[in-house]
């Protein structure tokens, strides 16, 4: 009987045993399910949720949620589920880091999107490099690739500033306003700016008259406007994003300022018509196609895919999606092209990204190089008129 108890004991160490070692094999497949489906392709994304720019970051992550759903709904990537963390840096280029970080050391991802401004984005880009991972910002300023040969790693899916300036500068010129006061938020994104419409003005027969900076927390800009009413500015251009771009626009407009006033595409979104409260109205800017998606020709060849934007995002989150979501939905669907012909080998995707030609998005059709790691040229934008609360195409 003993002998019997001693058996039948050892079989059960033995079932549980066996049990332990098939379920410790089995936690090794993170995320993938039973019946002997694939392991998840990992990629991360750092973004602006909250802060200063989160009007910025909060329709990113919600695109980049999206696009998720549904590309996992279709089968994943080449039948590999697609697993994304998001992380949110609160607007700050010290949370950046540290959260690349945990994406790359911790979730060993195959890539990274974001940030959703210049500062985080560039501040990202010493850890990418090192840790050879490829990265697409969702930000505006040139330096974030360029020079390219020391930011091998790094692409971009938001006009650089050049872009934005020779249109601005385009259309200065071709109304006759030659001297310009320039306005700027004391950060990267437009010290970008200020840096890039420097270089253009001379050569453009633009004369900068007076130039004024001030902080993204700032709540009044009337000493800076004050000093442009006096400067003879025939125009003003501003560079920033809501909140401050708002508050700066509607500061003109109470001072009685009626000189045409001019923003880079770092207002592209309802919110900053909403937070200027009626001040918005006779703003022109440079910026995507999408906020003008129904006054562009069919033959455009970037309608479909505005269209196909506007469409599942708004039936997705019940309202419309603006230029900056739409940076997320490039810059996903780059890494996802990248990722289906490299599979999970970081090197090979950033070669892939880097070989992108002719690829259709929502903020124009890239066409990238070994030189040009943005893919982006003058034609990728309108001209826009805010007119009662509206984007009014002005071409």
């Amino acid at each position: 009987m003993r002998k019997r108890i001693k058996l039948l004991a050892g079989l059960a160490v033995l079932i549980i045993t066996a049990g332990l070692l098939l379920s410790g094999c089995g936690g090794k497949d993170t995320g993938a399910k039973a019946g002997g489906d694939k392991e998840p392709y990992k990629i991360g994304a750092v973004i602006d949720i909250s802060g200063p720019s989160s009007s910025l970051g909060i329709p990113e992550r919600n695109t980049l949620q999206m696009l998720t759903e549904k590309i996992n709904a279709a089968g994943g990537i080449n039948g590999h589920p697609l697993e994304l963390t998001i992380l949110d840096n609160k607007s700050d280029e010290t949370e950046a880091v540290l959260a690349v970080k945990k994406l790359i050391d911790q979730q060993k991802v195959l890539a990274v999107i974001g940030c959703s401004s210049s500062g985080p984005s560039m501040a990202m880009i010493d850890t990418v490099q090192k840790e050879k991972v490829p990265m697409i910002s969702l930000a505006a300023a040139s330096k974030i690739v360029e020079p390219v040969q020391e930011r091998q790693w790094v692409f971009k899916t938001a006009q650089s500033d050049i872009v934005v300036v020779n249109r601005l500068a385009g259309y200065l010129k071709e109304k006759g306003l030659n001297k310009i006061a320039f306005l700027y938020m004391n950060n990267a994104y437009g010290d970008g700016g200020r840096i890039a419409f420097t270089a253009a003005a001379e050569p453009a027969g633009l004369q900068i008259v007076t130039e004024e900076k001030f902080e993204a927390t700032d709540v009044d800009m009337t000493p800076q406007l004050t000093r442009v009413k006096a400067s003879g500015a025939q125009a003003v251009v501003i560079w920033a994003i809501p909140p401050s771009a708002s508050i700066v626009t509607k500061n003109f407009k109470d001072l009685g300022l009626s000189i045409p006033l001019l923003h880079s595409h770092g207002v592209g979104n309802q919110n900053f018509i909403d937070l200027a409260q009626g001040a918005a109205d006779g703003v022109i800017l440079p910026i995507g196609k999408l906020t003008v998606t129904g006054q562009i020709p069919d033959s455009d060849p970037q309608k479909e895919v505005l269209a196909t934007y506007i469409d599942e995002y708004s039936k997705k989150y019940n309202s419309s999606p603006n230029s900056f979501g739409g940076y997320a939905w490039d810059a996903f669907y780059l890494l996802i092209n990248a990722i289906e012909k490299a599979g999970p080998d970081r090197a090979a995707i950033r070669d892939q990204l880097e070989k992108t030609e002719n690829y259709i998005g929502v903020s124009g059709v890239f066409n990238m190089s070994a030189t040009d790691h943005n893919g982006l040229k003058e034609d990728s934008m309108v001209n826009v008129k805010i007119e009662g609360g509206q984007w009014k195409l002005l071409e």
